[in-house]
């Protein structure tokens, strides 16, 4: 056996994408349900139709106009190793969590993410402290971890944007509930709007990038206190 077939072949950047936008991606991201579960206790969803609504609204409103126009902002901050930018960005993103829960899932995913990225040996002992300084959110170190695939921008935002699709629609099918058909109906029309979003989100710069999505904020702090729920946000 020669020298080069002992060595560990790279993984293509298609698997790698694949595998970041996996829920089985051991990151928590499971456990929420970024303001679903609020609406359906208020009415506003109660069925597949409303989840679709709903869904396809939050990936155009919230998704493409803030944390996807970030991440891809960050993404091309990772490569170019601009620290400066990476700690603004990281401010942002900060800053336009409306509610204490949204703080939380984005600082607890975040820290779960940096230690995936511990853990696959993909990032150094200054990485890991700059990043612990700045307090790692996820779109920080998603971003840190899609720089690395060698992928196009484009293709990381819709490997994210299908991830959070997926995440989302399985919290529906447990909070509507809904059947699995019902979720894959879902998914295929989230499907669809995932490339005009990723192409608004890679036009987005920094004084049209944007987080105001008030009944959102509002529906998820009515979340914290709410009486019964499946999902931590």
């Amino acid at each position: 056996m020669t020298e080069a077939t002992n060595l560990p072949a790279a993984t293509p950047a298609l698997l790698q994408l694949i595998w970041l936008a996996s829920p089985a991606l051991p990151i928590g991201g499971f456990s929420y349900s970024e303001g679903l579960e609020a609406a359906i206790d208020h009415g506003l969803v109660h069925d597949e139709h409303t989840a679709a609504d709903w869904l396809v609204d939050q990936l155009h409103l919230t998704q493409s106009r803030g944390d996807m126009a970030v991440l891809g902002q960050m993404i091309t901050a990772w490569q170019a190793r601009d620290d400066a930018r990476l700690e603004a960005l990281s401010q942002w993103v900060h800053a336009t969590r409306e509610s204490a829960e949204l703080r939380l899932q984005s600082e607890q995913m975040g820290r779960s993410m940096l230690e995936w990225l511990r853990n696959q040996d993909a990032i150094d002992a200054d990485t890991i402290a700059m990043c612990n300084r700045w307090v790692p959110t996820y779109p920080l170190m998603f971003a840190l971890a899609l720089s690395r695939t060698g992928a196009s921008l484009e293709q990381c935002l819709q490997a994210y944007a299908f991830g959070w699709a997926e995440n989302m629609v399985q919290a529906a099918i447990k909070s509507v509930p809904l059947g699995q058909n019902s979720g894959q109906r879902i998914l295929t029309k989230l499907a669809q709007h995932i490339a005009p979003a990723v192409s608004h989100a890679m036009q987005v710069n920094d004084d049209t990038r944007q987080a105001f999505s008030p009944m959102l904020a509002i529906l998820s702090a009515q979340h914290e206190t709410q009486y019964s729920r499946l999902f931590r946000s």
